[in-house]
């Protein structure tokens, strides 16, 4: 699947994820984590946000959100008001460098080429400020596949890896990387990394 086709297979099964997905969580609560880490008043972008449940809302009023579906945008609008929603692709974040203290990625970069995840790192880290964090998914696997009947359609999901991921984070210009185990929207655990930029 191309962008395109994902971005036609999020806006086909965003309602359906967002409502199947549990709003609360301990993936949840590791944003405290994350902020707590912050400055006062961060400006904090969620990278995927889809309805903005589960991550979007639990960040500070003013927070971005981007997304490649209009659909889950549109939900999130709905759900998360006090947020700035932006339409875009994460493999060329239309931000400026610098923009951001932090950046949450939850779910979100196994849906781009595992090809493409060394640059959406490298974007991470450009529009992240010095010192900035990160807190994103950790894929455990490697794989690249089209799941069919998943949400009632189908997706792409690609991962090169435990290891591949955080040594590309590395080379991102990512350091003091710690990982945490939480339980993940839809009722399994899924290992998350929290990373510093620079």
């Amino acid at each position: 699947m191309d962008r395109n086709d994902v971005r036609r297979a999020w806006d086909a099964v965003a309602e359906t994820y967002a409502d199947q997905r549990d709003p609360d969580g301990s993936d949840a609560a590791l944003i405290d984590d994350l902020l707590a880490a912050l400055p006062t008043d961060p400006d904090v972008l969620d990278v995927g946000c889809g309805d903005g449940a589960r991550t979007l809302a639990n960040l500070p009023p003013g927070s971005v959100g981007l997304d490649i579906s209009r659909q889950g945008l549109s939900l999130a609008s709905e759900t998360v008001p006090h947020a700035l929603l932006v339409y875009g692709d994460m493999t060329a974040l239309p931000f400026a460098a610098d923009a951001f203290d932090g950046i949450t990625a939850y779910h979100a970069v196994f849906h781009v080429p595992r090809k493409q995840h060394s640059h959406v790192y490298t974007e991470f880290a450009r529009v992240l400020r010095p010192g900035g964090r990160l807190l994103m998914t950790l894929p455990s696997g490697r794989f690249e596949t089209v799941r069919r009947d998943w949400m009632g359609g189908r997706m792409f999901f690609s991962a090169p890896g435990r290891d591949r991921t955080l040594a590309a984070l590395r080379s991102a210009g990512f350091s003091d990387l710690r990982t945490e185990t939480a339980t993940d929207p839809l009722g399994s655990s899924t290992e998350f990394v929290f990373a510093q930029h620079g």
